[in-house]
């Protein structure tokens, strides 16, 4: 568990008295936690009088301690579904924050750059394909010299976000996959060895020779990890970067739900890296305390204004313009008392 906490104050239409702290504590996905923690961070020269606790936990954990209104406010990379929703004890929304990318890890001897195909990547997770000179892995990386070795499978322990944009995409090109295994933040896994939260899965393939395994885009690059190219619907291999993770979002854009619960895996376009997804902070509708509600409106509106130049050199990708003046919209539906917050803050 990581804990971030950054002090910060606020003044206007605050009822606090001068100088006091507030905490606002949240909790859930490993995934967005380097760009959370640089947001905190900065945020404490925008606000000095707020103090931000997250628990960096899993997606599983955040939905979890959100839904039982033990912290401010959730944090997931896979988006709550209809049931989770409805046993909420009220209205949670779901605001996109940054997008990132999943890639495949793995720990081979001079850390080789891979192709591998959605096919591939699934009969591997299904334990179809157990060793890395399989004829399937050699045909896409026909310049490598691949060893006779066993793959050892690393996929998450705990409720995971990042395993959620990973199952999904496994589904979207694996009907076995599908049909076996399925979607969640945690699934029934035919293979392999589990480890907790993004870096632990990264420490995992790291420590085992011949490990493979999926992590966000910045834990492989902070590890010294190879991350695979992987095929796309149009047929191109592509490496996550910035470019081709804002190039999946770029179909969604224009077809945005009003929830902002949508899958980006396997995309079209040429240039789409096919495993990547908008991360969310999970904010009640209406708020229960007055100070904390401003706060979290005030940091929210920050996040996907000002707070959107911090992604990039964290390998995230920025909100789309159109997504941000929904978002805008969004964030002044969020009340207390019934009225909502952004008009008084």
């Amino acid at each position: 568990m990581m804990i971030v906490a950054v002090a910060v104050c606020f003044t206007l239409g605050d009822p606090r008295p001068i100088g006091a702290q507030m905490l606002v504590n949240g909790a859930g996905a490993t995934f967005p936690y380097p760009i959370y923690s640089k947001w905190f961070e900065e945020y404490i020269k925008v606000d000095p009088a707020v103090r931000f606790n997250y628990q960096s936990i899993g997606s599983g954990g955040g939905i979890r301690q959100i839904s039982e209104r033990t912290v401010d406010f959730g944090a997931s990379d896979g988006p709550m579904t209809d049931d989770q929703l409805k046993k909420a004890p009220g209205e949670i929304f779901h605001f996109p924050t940054v997008l990132g990318a999943v890639v495949p890890t793995y720990n081979l001897p001079g850390n080789p750059k891979l192709r591998f195909t959605g096919q591939v990547l699934a009969d591997i997770f299904l334990g179809k394909i157990i060793k890395w000179n399989d004829e399937r892995i050699k045909a896409l990386n026909p310049s490598e010299a691949l060893p006779d070795r066993p793959i050892v499978v690393v996929h998450r322990s705990d409720g995971s976000g990042t395993t959620f944009i990973w199952v999904d995409y496994l589904c979207k090109v694996s009907k076995e996959w599908e049909q076996k295994v399925g979607r969640g933040t945690s699934v029934n896994w035919p293979v392999g060895l589990g480890g907790k939260g993004n870096e632990g899965v990264a420490g995992q393939v790291k420590a085992a020779p011949g490990a493979l395994g999926y992590v966000e885009l910045a834990y492989a690059i902070t590890n010294k990890l190879p991350a695979g190219a992987v095929r796309n619907q149009a047929g191109k291999f592509v490496e996550a970067s910035i470019e081709s993770t804002t190039a999946a979002a770029a179909g969604a854009a224009s077809a945005m739900p009003a929830d902002f619960r949508v899958s980006l895996t396997n995309p079209a376009g040429d240039g789409a890296y096919p495993i990547a997804s908008f991360t969310w902070l999970l904010v009640y509708k209406e708020q229960r305390d007055e100070a904390k509600g401003k706060a979290l409106v005030r940091f929210l509106w920050w996040a996907v204004h000002d707070g959107q130049k911090y992604p990039s050199p964290l390998l995230y990708a920025p909100i789309p313009p159109a997504v941000v003046k929904q978002i805008e919209a969004r964030i002044g539906q969020i009340t207390f008392g019934g009225k909502p917050i952004l008009a008084a803050r």
